[in-house]
């Protein structure tokens, strides 16, 4: 006998198709819709309007620069979100891609239709984070056009104060843009589990947030080297190394390859968990003794085996913040400004060579050991100008951060570090001497052993 078509199996949807139903039932949200125009229109906005303000926000890193360039602003706009933007969209997104259905009560319904939860998973995972993707490029889009339409297409001081040009500047605020796709992975991998793991409870949602932060908290901590490189939040900061020359790529490297494996693992174990989840029950709200056991535990191991590993890479277990890395980029960063300065002031050009600049830092007045973070660090910079026997010397007060990023004030001699108004093509600007950004690079100089 011919089989009717009624006893032929049932085959499941393809992946393609129920990628494209996922996504179109995500962008059919308001609250997505609404986040899309944000992500797309608000960074312009932010950015032009901070760009033309008189008070910039000089405690961010290229914060000091949005009057110069306009490829300050979209940096600007990086720091922040990494802090706080990219952990908010990820919990909105990956973090209710799987919730939403347990609020509406549509599991069944769903896997009538599709026929595999294999194949729900990946649709729905694929479409998550094809719309994150889509709203960080808005983010850099729209940064980027805010600041160069509000300020125009300067060249761009690095963190060791060499200058970028237009098109150099261009390509590093894109690939900083594209480092944070990692961590940014990550997190929605997180929220991903949060979203299976916790059903209709409000804390699958607000996971990404909450482990985003303790990261950020610790990443403020004095922590040792190998334990600031495992965690993931440190792919948010590990792009400001790409702004000196030549750009210390081990710290970028050694990130956006933790933040991957922290996305791959945190999705299998997504993945483990909705094969193994209840669809029967309307009121699920995930199980808290599941979570623990195939969720956190596995990370919190994941997180000891990644520290295990970089720090038997690297020989050291301190700060990573030490005197001769302080001191040498001080010196650097100094003779790319003095420069700057001269040119501004209209005064004969000298090279970094000529210069010849070196420092001298102390931390704590002499009382302490001249390593790791503090408000405390005191450098003297020394250099040496053509024709002229003495030596010029310049006193800086130094704030470094536990991640290695600094901020030096000028403390005299007013001539050279004192703030005044210097006179530029955008309009007259302190003098850039005055104060500046800088970074150490955290791992060791030198090979182990």
């Amino acid at each position: 006998m011919t089989a009717t078509v009624a006893d032929a199996p049932a085959r499941p949807v393809p992946v393609t198709r129920g990628y494209r139903f996922e996504l179109v039932k995500l962008l059919a949200q308001w609250r997505i819709r609404l986040l899309v125009i944000a992500c797309w229109l608000a960074p312009a906005v932010f950015v032009a309007l901070v760009s033309q303000q008189s008070s910039l926000p000089t405690d961010t890193t290229f914060g000091r620069w949005m009057h110069a360039t306009g490829w300050a602003g979209p940096l600007v706009l990086l720091g922040f979100a990494g802090t706080y933007a990219l952990p908010l969209l990820t919990s909105l997104v990956a973090g209710d891609v799987f919730a939403a259905e347990d609020r509406l009560g549509t599991w069944r319904h769903l896997l009538v239709a599709v026929r595999s939860s294999r194949r729900i998973f990946v649709a729905k995972s694929l479409a998550s984070l094809t719309v994150i993707l889509l709203l960080v490029v808005g983010l850099a889009v729209s940064g980027i056009v805010g600041g160069l339409a509000a300020v125009g297409n300067q060249p761009l001081p690095g963190l060791d104060g060499h200058l970028l040009a237009p098109g150099d500047a261009a390509g590093k605020v894109l690939l900083s843009w594209v480092c944070v796709l990692a961590p940014t992975l990550a997190l929605a991998g997180i929220g991903l589990l949060g979203s299976v793991a916790f059903g209709r409870s409000p804390m699958g949602l607000l996971l990404p947030v909450v482990v985003a932060l303790a990261m950020d908290l610790a990443q403020m901590l004095p922590l040792p080297v190998a334990v600031r490189f495992a965690l993931p939040s440190y792919g948010f900061i590990a792009w400001t190394g790409l702004f000196t020359d030549p750009p210390p790529l081990g710290p970028l490297l050694i990130s956006t390859a933790v933040s991957l494996v922290w996305a791959v693992v945190a999705t299998a174990l997504a993945y483990l968990l909705f094969l193994r989840r209840d669809f029967t029950s309307h009121t699920y709200d995930g199980s808290g003794r599941r979570a623990l056991t195939a969720g956190a535990l596995p990370l919190a191991g994941l997180l000891a085996a990644t520290v295990g590993i970089i720090a038997a890479s690297i020989p050291s277990l301190a700060s990573g913040i030490e005197q001769d890395k302080v001191q040498d980029s001080v010196s650097t960063a100094f003779a790319h400004l003095y420069r700057l300065q001269t040119e501004q002031l209209h005064r004969p050009d000298v090279t970094e060579a000529q210069l010849a600049a070196t420092t001298a830092c102390t931390k704590g007045d002499g009382l302490v050991a001249p390593e790791g973070p503090g408000n405390d660090w005191r450098c003297v910079v020394s250099w040496h100008l053509p024709g002229i026997t003495a030596t010029g010397q310049a006193i800086y007060q130094l704030d470094v951060t536990p991640d290695g990023r600094y901020v030096a004030d000028g403390d005299g001699p007013k001539e050279v570090n004192g703030y005044f108004q210097v006179r530029t093509p955008t309009g007259d600007e302190p003098n850039p001497l005055w104060q500046f950004d800088g970074t150490v690079d955290l791992l060791p100089t030198t090979p182990k052993g």
